[in-house]
Protein backbone atom coordinates (compact mmCIF):
# COMPACT_ATOMS: atom_id res chain seq x y z
CA UNK A 1 0.00 0.00 0.00
CA UNK A 2 1.47 3.32 -1.08
CA UNK A 3 1.81 5.97 1.61
CA UNK A 4 0.34 9.41 1.30
CA UNK A 5 3.07 11.98 0.44
CA UNK A 6 1.93 14.11 3.36
CA UNK A 7 2.37 11.16 5.76
CA UNK A 8 5.83 10.48 4.36
CA UNK A 9 6.75 14.12 4.87
CA UNK A 10 5.51 14.08 8.48
CA UNK A 11 7.46 10.88 9.21
CA UNK A 12 10.63 12.35 7.70
CA UNK A 13 10.19 15.47 9.78
CA UNK A 14 9.75 13.32 12.88
CA UNK A 15 12.97 11.41 12.20
CA UNK A 16 14.78 14.71 11.62
CA UNK A 17 13.57 16.06 14.95
CA UNK A 18 14.72 12.91 16.76
CA UNK A 19 18.11 13.05 15.03
CA UNK A 20 18.50 16.75 15.79
CA UNK A 21 17.60 16.17 19.45
CA UNK A 22 20.15 13.33 19.67
CA UNK A 23 22.86 15.45 18.08
CA UNK A 24 22.16 18.31 20.48
CA UNK A 25 22.33 16.01 23.52
CA UNK A 26 25.56 14.43 22.26
CA UNK A 27 27.07 17.85 21.71
CA UNK A 28 26.09 18.87 25.24
CA UNK A 29 27.87 15.82 26.64
CA UNK A 30 31.09 16.55 24.74
CA UNK A 31 31.00 20.18 25.88
CA UNK A 32 30.36 19.21 29.51
CA UNK A 33 32.66 17.90 32.25
CA UNK A 34 31.94 14.23 31.45
CA UNK A 35 34.68 13.56 28.83
CA UNK A 36 37.32 15.27 30.96
CA UNK A 37 36.31 13.43 34.14
CA UNK A 38 36.31 10.08 32.34
CA UNK A 39 39.73 10.77 30.78
CA UNK A 40 41.18 11.53 34.22
CA UNK A 41 39.64 8.43 35.75
CA UNK A 42 40.90 6.24 32.91
CA UNK A 43 44.45 7.54 33.36
CA UNK A 44 44.27 7.12 37.13
CA UNK A 45 43.08 3.53 36.67
CA UNK A 46 46.37 2.86 34.89
CA UNK A 47 48.20 4.06 38.01
CA UNK A 48 47.11 1.02 40.01
CA UNK A 49 48.93 -1.25 37.54
CA UNK A 50 52.03 0.85 36.91
CA UNK A 51 52.52 1.97 40.53
CA UNK A 52 52.76 -1.62 41.77
CA UNK A 53 55.20 -2.39 38.93
CA UNK A 54 57.31 0.71 39.57
CA UNK A 55 57.52 -0.04 43.30
CA UNK A 56 59.53 -3.10 42.35
CA UNK A 57 62.49 -0.72 42.01
CA UNK A 58 61.57 2.75 43.30
CA UNK A 59 60.78 3.55 46.92
CA UNK A 60 57.30 5.06 47.56
CA UNK A 61 58.63 8.54 48.33
CA UNK A 62 61.07 8.62 45.42
CA UNK A 63 58.37 7.47 43.03
CA UNK A 64 56.05 10.25 44.21
CA UNK A 65 58.72 12.90 43.66
CA UNK A 66 59.86 11.64 40.24
CA UNK A 67 56.27 11.29 39.06
CA UNK A 68 55.54 14.93 39.97
CA UNK A 69 58.88 16.17 38.66
CA UNK A 70 58.51 14.75 35.17
CA UNK A 71 54.84 15.71 35.02
CA UNK A 72 55.87 19.28 35.93
CA UNK A 73 58.44 19.31 33.13
CA UNK A 74 55.86 18.11 30.59
CA UNK A 75 53.18 20.58 31.70
CA UNK A 76 55.71 23.40 32.04
CA UNK A 77 56.77 22.87 28.42
CA UNK A 78 53.13 22.89 27.28
CA UNK A 79 52.46 26.01 29.32
CA UNK A 80 55.50 27.79 27.86
CA UNK A 81 54.43 26.96 24.29
CA UNK A 82 50.89 28.20 24.93
CA UNK A 83 51.92 31.38 26.76
CA UNK A 84 50.39 30.34 30.07
CA UNK A 85 50.32 33.16 32.62
CA UNK A 86 51.81 32.92 36.10
CA UNK A 87 49.47 32.72 39.11
CA UNK A 88 48.64 35.81 41.14
CA UNK A 89 50.61 36.26 44.36
CA UNK A 90 47.50 36.11 46.56
CA UNK A 91 46.64 32.68 45.13
CA UNK A 92 50.04 31.07 45.76
CA UNK A 93 48.88 29.76 49.15
CA UNK A 94 46.01 27.89 47.48
CA UNK A 95 48.32 26.28 44.94
CA UNK A 96 50.67 25.36 47.79
CA UNK A 97 47.77 23.77 49.67
CA UNK A 98 46.71 21.89 46.52
CA UNK A 99 50.28 20.70 46.01
CA UNK A 100 50.48 19.50 49.61
CA UNK A 101 47.09 17.75 49.61
CA UNK A 102 46.98 16.33 46.09
CA UNK A 103 50.61 15.38 45.66
CA UNK A 104 52.95 15.57 48.66
CA UNK A 105 50.59 13.96 51.19
CA UNK A 106 48.40 11.98 48.76
CA UNK A 107 51.19 10.32 46.77
CA UNK A 108 53.23 9.61 49.89
CA UNK A 109 50.25 8.05 51.68
CA UNK A 110 49.02 6.18 48.58
CA UNK A 111 52.43 4.74 47.70
CA UNK A 112 53.13 3.68 51.31
CA UNK A 113 49.66 2.15 51.68
CA UNK A 114 49.65 0.18 48.44
CA UNK A 115 52.88 -1.61 49.44
CA UNK A 116 51.07 -3.66 52.11
CA UNK A 117 47.46 -3.50 50.87
CA UNK A 118 46.22 -5.38 47.82
CA UNK A 119 44.46 -3.71 44.89
CA UNK A 120 40.97 -4.80 45.96
CA UNK A 121 41.26 -3.31 49.44
CA UNK A 122 43.01 -0.15 48.28
CA UNK A 123 40.32 0.47 45.64
CA UNK A 124 37.59 0.28 48.33
CA UNK A 125 39.35 2.79 50.58
CA UNK A 126 40.32 5.25 47.85
CA UNK A 127 36.74 5.02 46.55
CA UNK A 128 35.59 6.68 49.77
CA UNK A 129 37.08 9.92 48.38
CA UNK A 130 33.89 10.89 46.44
CA UNK A 131 31.85 10.47 49.64
CA UNK A 132 34.32 12.58 51.60
CA UNK A 133 34.39 15.16 48.80
CA UNK A 134 30.60 15.45 48.80
CA UNK A 135 30.55 15.89 52.59
CA UNK A 136 33.31 18.52 52.49
CA UNK A 137 31.55 20.37 49.65
CA UNK A 138 28.33 20.51 51.67
CA UNK A 139 30.13 21.70 54.82
CA UNK A 140 32.62 24.20 53.37
CA UNK A 141 31.14 25.26 50.02
CA UNK A 142 27.44 25.11 50.81
CA UNK A 143 26.92 22.76 47.88
CA UNK A 144 23.56 21.04 47.69
CA UNK A 145 23.51 17.27 47.27
CA UNK A 146 19.98 15.87 46.93
CA UNK A 147 18.61 12.72 48.55
CA UNK A 148 18.62 10.86 45.24
CA UNK A 149 22.29 11.75 44.74
CA UNK A 150 23.21 10.50 48.22
CA UNK A 151 21.32 7.29 47.41
CA UNK A 152 23.30 7.01 44.16
CA UNK A 153 26.58 7.44 46.06
CA UNK A 154 25.51 4.65 48.43
CA UNK A 155 24.65 2.40 45.46
CA UNK A 156 28.02 3.09 43.84
CA UNK A 157 29.92 2.35 47.02
CA UNK A 158 27.88 -0.85 47.30
CA UNK A 159 29.13 -1.76 43.83
CA UNK A 160 32.72 -1.24 45.03
CA UNK A 161 32.11 -3.60 47.95
CA UNK A 162 30.60 -6.24 45.63
CA UNK A 163 33.47 -5.92 43.19
CA UNK A 164 36.10 -6.31 45.90
CA UNK A 165 34.64 -8.42 48.71
CA UNK A 166 33.19 -11.14 46.47
CA UNK A 167 36.77 -11.85 45.43
CA UNK A 168 37.65 -12.52 49.07
CA UNK A 169 40.66 -10.28 48.71
CA UNK A 170 40.11 -7.78 51.52
CA UNK A 171 43.15 -7.27 53.74
CA UNK A 172 43.53 -5.43 57.05
CA UNK A 173 46.83 -3.84 58.13
CA UNK A 174 48.33 -0.44 58.91
CA UNK A 175 48.50 0.35 55.18
CA UNK A 176 44.75 1.00 55.41
CA UNK A 177 45.44 4.05 57.60
CA UNK A 178 47.75 5.46 54.94
CA UNK A 179 45.07 4.92 52.29
CA UNK A 180 42.38 6.54 54.47
CA UNK A 181 44.63 9.59 54.77
CA UNK A 182 45.09 9.53 50.98
CA UNK A 183 41.31 9.48 50.44
CA UNK A 184 40.78 12.39 52.86
CA UNK A 185 43.42 14.67 51.33
CA UNK A 186 42.12 13.78 47.86
CA UNK A 187 38.73 15.12 48.93
CA UNK A 188 40.42 18.32 50.14
CA UNK A 189 42.33 18.56 46.85
CA UNK A 190 39.06 18.31 44.91
CA UNK A 191 37.62 21.28 46.79
CA UNK A 192 40.77 23.34 46.19
CA UNK A 193 40.69 22.51 42.48
CA UNK A 194 37.08 23.59 42.21
CA UNK A 195 37.93 26.93 43.80
CA UNK A 196 41.01 27.53 41.65
CA UNK A 197 39.32 26.64 38.34
CA UNK A 198 36.97 29.54 38.96
CA UNK A 199 39.95 31.87 38.37
CA UNK A 200 42.38 29.82 36.27
CA UNK A 201 42.23 27.41 33.36
CA UNK A 202 42.42 23.66 33.92
CA UNK A 203 45.97 23.63 32.54
CA UNK A 204 47.11 26.41 34.87
CA UNK A 205 45.45 24.86 37.91
CA UNK A 206 46.93 21.40 37.35
CA UNK A 207 50.39 22.65 36.35
CA UNK A 208 50.98 24.94 39.30
CA UNK A 209 49.49 22.43 41.76
CA UNK A 210 51.79 19.65 40.50
CA UNK A 211 54.80 21.99 40.53
CA UNK A 212 54.05 22.92 44.14
CA UNK A 213 53.85 19.23 45.00
CA UNK A 214 57.16 18.54 43.22
CA UNK A 215 58.90 21.29 45.21
CA UNK A 216 57.67 19.76 48.48
CA UNK A 217 58.66 16.25 47.44
CA UNK A 218 62.14 17.48 46.45
CA UNK A 219 63.34 16.62 49.96
CA UNK A 220 63.63 13.09 48.54
CA UNK A 221 65.80 14.25 45.59
CA UNK A 222 69.12 12.56 46.55
CA UNK A 223 67.56 9.12 46.99
CA UNK A 224 65.34 9.59 43.94
CA UNK A 225 68.36 10.41 41.76
CA UNK A 226 70.20 7.28 42.88
CA UNK A 227 67.20 5.11 42.10
CA UNK A 228 66.61 6.83 38.76
CA UNK A 229 70.11 6.24 37.39
CA UNK A 230 69.98 2.54 38.31
CA UNK A 231 66.48 1.92 36.91
CA UNK A 232 66.03 -0.56 34.07
CA UNK A 233 64.34 0.47 30.77
CA UNK A 234 61.15 -1.28 31.84
CA UNK A 235 61.08 0.64 35.13
CA UNK A 236 61.69 3.92 33.30
CA UNK A 237 58.72 3.03 31.08
CA UNK A 238 56.56 2.48 34.19
CA UNK A 239 57.69 5.85 35.56
CA UNK A 240 56.97 7.52 32.22
CA UNK A 241 53.43 6.12 32.13
CA UNK A 242 52.78 7.37 35.66
CA UNK A 243 54.27 10.80 34.92
CA UNK A 244 52.61 11.50 31.56
CA UNK A 245 49.29 9.68 31.70
CA UNK A 246 48.48 9.20 35.40
CA UNK A 247 49.81 12.64 36.38
CA UNK A 248 50.11 15.27 33.62
CA UNK A 249 47.14 14.27 31.44
CA UNK A 250 44.99 13.00 34.31
CA UNK A 251 45.28 16.08 36.52
CA UNK A 252 44.78 18.55 33.67
CA UNK A 253 41.65 16.67 32.58
CA UNK A 254 40.43 16.56 36.19
CA UNK A 255 40.93 20.31 36.63
CA UNK A 256 39.21 20.91 33.29
CA UNK A 257 36.22 18.88 34.51
CA UNK A 258 35.90 21.13 37.57
CA UNK A 259 36.17 24.13 35.26
CA UNK A 260 33.15 22.87 33.30
CA UNK A 261 30.68 22.49 36.18
CA UNK A 262 29.54 24.28 39.31
CA UNK A 263 29.32 21.16 41.46
CA UNK A 264 32.29 19.43 43.04
CA UNK A 265 30.36 16.23 43.85
CA UNK A 266 29.34 15.71 40.20
CA UNK A 267 32.97 15.41 39.12
CA UNK A 268 34.30 13.49 42.11
CA UNK A 269 31.47 10.97 41.67
CA UNK A 270 33.35 9.61 38.64
CA UNK A 271 36.02 8.26 40.99
CA UNK A 272 33.76 5.29 41.70
CA UNK A 273 34.67 4.02 38.22
CA UNK A 274 38.35 3.50 39.08
CA UNK A 275 38.08 -0.10 40.43
CA UNK A 276 35.89 -1.18 37.50
CA UNK A 277 38.21 0.36 34.92
CA UNK A 278 41.24 -1.11 36.70
CA UNK A 279 39.70 -4.58 36.33
CA UNK A 280 38.85 -4.02 32.67
CA UNK A 281 42.35 -2.72 31.95
CA UNK A 282 43.74 -5.81 33.65
CA UNK A 283 41.75 -7.86 31.15
CA UNK A 284 42.88 -5.82 28.13
CA UNK A 285 46.53 -5.45 29.13
CA UNK A 286 47.27 -8.59 31.13
CA UNK A 287 44.60 -10.94 29.81
CA UNK A 288 42.91 -11.27 33.22
CA UNK A 289 39.36 -12.43 32.57
CA UNK A 290 36.69 -10.45 34.46
CA UNK A 291 34.86 -12.62 36.99
CA UNK A 292 31.28 -12.51 38.26
CA UNK A 293 32.22 -10.00 40.98
CA UNK A 294 33.63 -7.58 38.39
CA UNK A 295 30.59 -7.84 36.12
CA UNK A 296 28.03 -7.59 38.94
CA UNK A 297 29.87 -4.84 40.81
CA UNK A 298 30.42 -2.94 37.57
CA UNK A 299 26.71 -3.10 36.72
CA UNK A 300 25.83 -1.72 40.17
CA UNK A 301 28.39 1.10 39.84
CA UNK A 302 27.09 2.10 36.41
CA UNK A 303 23.50 2.01 37.74
CA UNK A 304 24.57 4.32 40.55
CA UNK A 305 26.16 6.74 38.06
CA UNK A 306 22.93 6.82 36.06
CA UNK A 307 20.93 7.42 39.25
CA UNK A 308 23.28 10.26 40.25
CA UNK A 309 22.79 11.90 36.83
CA UNK A 310 19.00 11.68 37.19
CA UNK A 311 19.21 13.15 40.67
CA UNK A 312 21.41 15.96 39.39
CA UNK A 313 18.96 16.82 36.63
CA UNK A 314 16.09 16.91 39.10
CA UNK A 315 18.08 19.23 41.33
CA UNK A 316 18.61 21.54 38.36
CA UNK A 317 14.94 21.41 37.43
CA UNK A 318 15.39 19.47 34.19
CA UNK A 319 12.90 16.79 35.21
CA UNK A 320 9.47 17.33 36.61
CA UNK A 321 8.86 15.99 40.09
Amino acid sequence: MQQNPAEQKDRSAGFSRVASYGEVQLLKIFRSYHPYAFTAIFCWSLAYVFTRLALGHFSPLSLGFLRCLFASVVLGAVGFRTGMKLPRREDLKYFAAAGAAGFFIYLTAFNKGIVTVNSATSSIIISSAPVLTALLAVIFQGERVGKLQWAAIAVEFGGILILSLMKGAFTVNRGILWLLLAALVLGIYNLLQKGLTGRYSGLQTATYSIMAGAVMLAVFLPRSFRELVTASPSQLFNLGMLSVFSSAIAYVAWSKAFEKTRDTASVSNYMFLVPLLSSLLGFLIAGEKPDVATLLGGAVILSGLALFTIGKRRENGYLSR
